[in-house]
Formats: structure tokens, sequence, C-alpha cells
């Protein structure tokens, strides 16, 4: 069974589809400062559809700061944001999460306290149709609708390999484990786009090898990912482009054949050989 909101394996939207060409994501002159501290600096990016796109450099580079503008945590302080093919930069988050923009956090932000199931379940809310006040005097409509997002959550946990542990709370679960919680609630949303930062951050590699296999399981079922990592040999077997940013500026784009040859990267990223990271 195909994850909800996710077109069969192999299969792109056909949105997604007309936007392969000029980019899902444009990012254009992006800037963005912090007092006199430029975090981010002219950046341009295409993030295609159906790809997975990593985001790499130093800590300090501005990866997650990149990632906090596009989401809308942070607003720019110029250049442009464009999805699929509408202007976003200066929207709240919200509004970008319910266009079709998802993401998870560097550090785990999940409800540690409520089930794995619930978890999940919150990340639905921006696809949820009962207001407030229907929310206060349930009926038909409102019992409806936590039922199919109770059954869409459960979908994802199966999809993520989790479903046994939907009622476990969420703060019991492995590390890896509560990652892969992450992830399943950011898809609850439905989103076109998947940010990830850092999402092997503190895996052992028998988590990672998992993680790998769900990222490739979810670009294959239609959904694009722009992801900041530090594991090179992830970033290496899941990426289709890859783009480098030190000190807030674009160093180098391309596959990742020709990122590990680039003597820009080698040099500014990685201070030796790519295979070294």
């Amino acid at each position: 069974m195909s994850a909800p909101g996710m077109p069969a394996a192999g299969a792109l939207a056909p949105d997604a589809v007309a936007a392969a060409e000029s980019g899902l994501l444009e990012v254009r002159g992006l800037v963005k400062r912090f007092g006199g501290v430029t975090a981010v600096n002219a950046l341009d990016m295409t993030v295609r559809a159906g790809d997975v796109h990593a985001l790499i450099g130093p800590n300090g580079s501005g990866k997650t700061t990149t990632l906090n503008v596009i989401s809308g945590l942070y607003r720019a302080d110029g250049g442009s944001i464009r999805f699929d093919g509408g202007e976003i930069a200066g929207r709240a988050a919200h509004t970008i999460a319910a266009g079709g923009i998802a993401r998870t956090f560097q550090n785990i932000r999940l409800f540690g306290e409520l089930s794995v199931l619930d978890n999940v379940m919150i990340g639905r809310h921006v696809r949820t149709r009962v207001g407030f006040v229907s929310a206060l005097f349930p009926g038909g409509a409102t019992a409806r609708e936590e039922s199919e997002t109770r059954e869409r959550a459960l979908e994802l946990l199966r999809f993520v390999g989790l479903e046994s542990a939907a009622g476990a709370v969420a703060r019991s679960l492995p590390y890896g484990d509560q990652r892969r919680v992450e992830i399943a609630r950011a898809l609850a949303g439905e989103p076109r786009l998947l940010l990830l930062d850092e999402p092997a951050a503190g895996m052992n590699p028998t988590e990672t090898d998992t993680l790998v296999a769900l990222l490739r399981s979810i670009r294959e079922r239609g959904t694009t990912l722009l992801l900041i990592e530090h594991d090179m040999n992830l970033v290496m077997s899941v990426s289709d482009t890859i783009t480098v940013l030190n000190f807030g500026q674009h160093i180098a784009e391309g596959p990742p054949g020709a990122i590990a040859r680039n003597p820009d990267v080698i040099t500014a990223y990685l201070g030796g050989t790519l295979d070294a990271a």
C-alpha cells in the first residue's frame, strides 16, 4: 500500500511533472541577515520535482537558516523563493505548510508524552476541514474526519515501519524510531516538498541504513526531498543534486560525482578528500 497523499511507487503527481523542468522550488538571490552577520548571501538554488536534493556545508554555513526561511520560520531580507511557480517568501509558516511544504528539525520535536499515533495525527491538521466550533460540539462530520485522520496516520506508520509502536509513548522509542515518527508526522500533511534537517544525526549505522531505505521510498512515491546532512555516505547514496554552502555563499552545485571532485568543495568544506568525511 502506498502512503497517503503519495502517488504509487515510481510515479510523480501531474503537477509535479509540469514543474520538473523549471524546478519545483526556485531560490534566487536569497539573503538572510542577523544584525551585522549575513547568514545566507545571495543564494541561488533549484530543486527539481521528484529529486533528492542535499544542502551541505560546514557548521555555520547557513544551511538550517536556509530551511528556516523557505519554511517561513524566518523572513528573508532579500531575494525570491518560488514554490510550484508561486512566490512564498514572506508568507507565514502555516500558509507555506498548507501549500505543500513540510519539514523536520535538527532536534527532535515530538510531543513526548503523547502516543506515536497521536503525534502523527497532529501532522494532519493542515489538511483537516472541521473548525474550532465543530470540534467543541462534535457530530458526524467531526467523527468521520477523526476516523479518516487516524487511518491515514496508521497507514503512514506502516509506511515507515512503526505501526506496531502506534500506541507507545513517543519518548519511549529509540532515537532512530523517533526520527521516523517525525518523518511520518511531516508526511501526514501530504507535502510535495519535504525539508529534512540532519535526519541521520545521532543514529547508529543500522538506523542510518533504515533511514536511507525510507528516504528512497519517499522519493519513489513522488515526494521531493531537500535535506541537510553531515553523513556524506548517506548524501552520496541518495542525492540527485548537491548544493554546497560556505559562509552563507553558494560555492558549488551538481551531481554527487562532480561535487566529490570539486576542488573548492574539498578545500572549503572538507579540508581534504570527500571520502574522508
